[in-house]
């Protein structure tokens, strides 16, 4: 080669170096802190990253710098901080900014120091927990934890503090002003949920997945932020339906639009998962159609940010009007209303551009995105995804932090008195004993507990109650409902919860089986430290289990609140859970006459918590997996984290957050946030749709109302086609009046709007029609029509208010008569009152009841409330 044009392409090198390099973004303030270290570390990324010691970014007197003698890493992590007290950084920003944060943890043992069992909280900015109960799980490799952070003022403080008797580490810490155009001014595309309370880049976010499609993997040396983005292998569902696709076009980034290489890296935008389609599925069958779906998992009961990357390389041509569009869908819920055409965001081919979505993950563990096929408006068969990012959204906890701040205070400010009150306290209780001793204690009037969450234990705080001219205000001793399990006794129920024992898993946390030391069988539901609805759903079940008790709700048996534990100990209900016998388990098909039984007991259960007691009881999480099955099959309902109590029986809906789980949630109460008993009338419908059809509520294989179950059960409903959704297991066993009139009872509880939706008695009393009408053949009249409004059939007052289990007790159902003992006199006053009443005439022969009704001859009246009886006086006997 000529000398000139080795020089000439030498030249061409240094320059295109040069241009690389100053596309790198340079932050305005950027910090790099390698904790515990004494000398500077300088990363081989590009560019580099300089990690300098804490000097000058330090506080906290009793922290210790600790040094692993066995590293095999980088030497960023050969060193850590580690304190048994508060210790915090605070760094200088410029203030009204958005800035990145990323804290490093890489446990090791050191000196007396075992990192591996460190357990702590993060707080920052005196109003964000960022991280509670942390414990670090990878010991393999380091773990990195990612964070947006808005700043009014120019200060930043990042506070470690460890749990008692333990203590918080970290290994380095990184902070540095993000780009302007990475978070923006817009607002997110709210899907299922309400939008956002603010924007987008004044939120606290904590990056939880950042995935490139299908790969490869981007390390922070390839990424001028110094991100990682993983491939998306772990995350597709059925990979065999789609495809990798690539391209070598530089993608042509809009900078005017915002969007630039510190969005995504090029790499994000040069790979794309497709579908996985030919020319022969598409032609042969008109309406064929699939689907690529990933899930992701998260936390519970938190908004997220969803951001997905797209760039279309794929299309042959750009036409603003014609081309590529296909459907997005998030959270089973369609993210565009006519669907995503790429040329309405970009100008060229192969320029990058991302959409922004924000929504509300309640009692799911799982983020789902899906792409498909719109046959209807694409010139070309194909979807693409070329990346993705789902962060989640912190609030802000100021109220909780100061609580601590203040607990740790007063603490600290009584160590050197706590000797001299201890004598004073003990002096006052002697000498109160002996006062009581000699005189009556007056009259007090008795104050209501309230709630209160504490770490460590159930308390109650009084409302102010006066005796005299005494007022008294403060806490009381932790709650005692003659149901406390100690924890000692629980770990040996469990084996120390040997994962022998598992059972499953909830959003609530991991289920064990135990055995008590009295040989009895139970279920143990323990929370895990990071589930944020845990807390107040395991106050909701001692509450509302404490007080019912009923032969098909789950019994509580215990509790435990020590060491900050959450643990629910309930009676062990063998079979499990009711879809575990329709789908996804390799379990004996159950008949139609035991799938009735079941919805039968649920529906009994049901009733009792909406009419049975003074308070109405929502369950407000109704679902297959939520009712267990016992010694044979029956069927009991469980899991009352969500439920809601009223005031009095006669309060007709509650105002609260939307909790519930997705494809069973009532429409009316995602729109209005009114919840009612009528929504637990709705799950149920689809309860008994998964017990008809045997399939999954939602579907990610399949594609627009075929995804969920609801939506695809009525449009066979429409279509004239019923059949086609029945389980076809059942299809030689179902009578065809049982198979008519349980389609019905679904059908109303379906109902969009509560109004149109019977009350949970009627069901049951559909429910148990259904069952007569199966057991044996009865002359259909022209009032059981399926044409026949339910209005018309539950004409009869006394039929619609008295199904068999609308006066349970505390013990369960009431049973009287056995069927041989029933006489004609309650059938006649059946038909007097009627007549009374001066309904529609009912032939005495067209009369069919279930057997069990009359079972409820000798009522005794003093356990029915009073503003019940004039009700139920018909069949109250003395």
């Amino acid at each position: 080669m000529e000398p000139s044009n080795r020089t000439s392409i030498l030249f061409f090198l240094l320059l295109s170096l040069f241009n690389f390099a100053s596309s790198y973004y340079q932050p305005n303030v950027s910090y790099f802190i390698d904790c515990g270290a004494t000398t500077l570390f300088i990363t081989s990324d590009y560019p580099a990253r300089n990690f300098t010691t804490e000097t000058g970014f330090l506080s906290g007197s009793e922290s210790l710098a600790l040094t692993n003698g066995n590293n095999s890493t980088s030497s960023l992590y050969s060193t850590a901080r580690v304190s048994s007290s508060n210790f915090k950084y605070t760094f200088k920003m410029i203030a009204h900014s958005s800035n990145v944060l990323r804290l490093h943890f890489f446990p090791f043992s050191a000196q007396t120091y075992n990192l591996f069992t460190a357990w702590f909280d993060v707080y920052a900015l005196d109003y964000y927990i960022l991280l509670e109960n942390f414990t670090v799980t990878n010991i393999s490799s380091p773990t990195i934890k990612e964070f947006f952070l808005w700043t009014d003022s120019d200060e930043l403080e990042v506070e470690l503090s460890p749990k008692s008797n333990s203590y918080a580490f970290l290994s380095a810490i990184e902070v540095f002003t993000a780009p302007t155009e990475l978070l923006n001014l817009s607002e997110p595309i709210p899907i299922n949920s309400l939008a956002l309370n603010g924007q987008v880049v004044k939120q606290a976010l904590e990056t939880i997945h950042r995935v490139n499609m299908p790969g490869p993997l981007i390390t922070p040396a390839n990424d001028t932020l110094w991100r990682t983005w993983v491939t998306d292998n772990s995350f597709i569902y059925r990979a065999d339906v789609s495809d990798e696709n690539s391209t070598s076009t530089t993608p042509k980034f809009s900078p005017s639009e915002g969007r630039s290489v510190e969005i995504a890296p090029e790499t994000v935008y040069k790979t794309a998962r497709v579908i996985n389609t030919s020319i022969d599925q598409i032609n042969s069958n008109p309406a064929f159609n699939v689907n690529v779906t990933w899930s992701f998992k998260v936390d519970s009961g938190y908004y997220y940010f969803v951001r997905l990357h797209f760039c279309d390389f794929i299309s042959p041509t750009f036409r603003r009007d014609q081309g590529l569009v296909f459907t997005l869908y998030i959270m089973d819920s369609l993210a565009l209303p006519n669907n995503l055409r790429p040329a309405h965001y970009t100008d060229y081919v192969a320029e990058p551009f991302y959409l922004d979505f924000s929504t509300l993950v309640m009692n799911s563990q799982n983020i789902t995105v899906s792409i498909g096929l719109d046959r209807k408006d694409s010139t070309m068969n194909n979807a693409f995804l070329n990346g993705l990012e789902i962060m989640k959204v912190i609030v802000s906890n100021l109220d909780s932090l100061k609580k601590r701040r203040q607990s740790a205070a007063i603490i600290g400010a009584s160590i050197g008195s706590v000797v001299l009150l201890a004598a004073l306290v003990s002096c006052l209780v002697i000498a109160l004993c002996k006062w009581r001793h000699k005189k009556p204690s007056p009259e007090v009037k008795e104050t209501t507990p309230i709630w209160s969450a504490t770490i460590g234990g159930l308390y109650s705080s009084d409302i102010p109650s006066k005796s005299g001219n005494t007022t008294t205000i403060g806490a009381t001793p932790r709650i005692d409902l003659g149901l406390i399990i100690s924890f000692s006794q629980i770990k040996m129920a469990t084996n120390n919860f040997d994962e022998k024992n598992f059972i499953g898993m909830g959003g609530f946390g991991k289920v064990f089986k135990g055995v008590l030391t009295n040989g009895t069988e139970v279920a143990v539901k323990r929370a895990t430290y990071r589930s944020q609805q845990g807390l107040p759903e395991f106050q909701t079940e001692i509450e509302v289990l404490s007080q019912i008790r009923h032969r098909h709700l789950v019994s509580l048996i215990g509790y435990c609140d020590e060491r900050s534990e959450m643990i629910l100990v309930y009676e062990y209900m063998e079979k499990g859970p009711l879809r575990d016998y329709l789908y996804g388990k390799d379990l004996p098909s159950l008949s139609w006459k035991k799938r009735l039984e079941i919805c039968i007991d649920a529906a009994k259960g049901l009733h009792y918590l909406h009419t049975g007691l003074s308070q109405t009881i929502i369950h407000r999480d109704v679902k297959s997996t939520n009712i267990l099955l016992g010694e044979g099959f029956a069927a009991k309902v469980s899991d009352f984290g969500l439920s809601k109590l009223g005031n009095s029986l006669g309060e007709t809906h509650f105002s609260t957050n939307v909790k519930g789980t997705f494809g069973y949630l009532d429409p009316e109460y995602l729109k209005t946030r009114k919840l009612t008993d009528k929504s637990d009338v709705y799950s149920f419908g689809v309860v008994l749709l998964e017990v008809l059809c045997a399939r999954p509520v939602i579907d990610q294989s399949l594609s627009g109302e075929e995804i969920n179950l609801a939506e695809w059960a009525l449009m066979w409903k429409r279509r004239g086609e019923l059949e086609k959704i029945v389980d076809q297991r059942l299809i030689r066993e179902v009578n065809e009046n049982s198979l008519r009139k349980f389609w019905e009872t679904t059908e109303k509880c379906l109902q969009e709007y509560g109004i149109g939706r019977p009350a949970m008695g009627d069901v049951l009393w559909n429910l148990e029609y259904c069952l007569q009408l199966q057991e044996m053949e009865v002359r259909k009249e022209p009032y059981e029509d399926s044409t026949t409004s339910v209005a018309h059939i539950t004409e009869v007052p006394i039929v619609r208010r008295m199904p068999s289990s609308t006066i349970s007790h505390a013990s369960g159902s009431i049973t009287g008569k056995s069927q041989s003992d029933i006489t004609s006199t309650n059938v006649s006053c059946y038909l007097q009152e009627i007549k009374a009443k001066r309904l529609r005439p009912v032939p005495e022969a067209a009369l069919v009841l279930p057997l069990s009704w009359f079972n409820i001859g000798n009522v005794d009246c003093d356990r029915v409330p009073k503003r019940r009886k004039k009700k139920h006086q018909l069949f109250c006997t003395r």
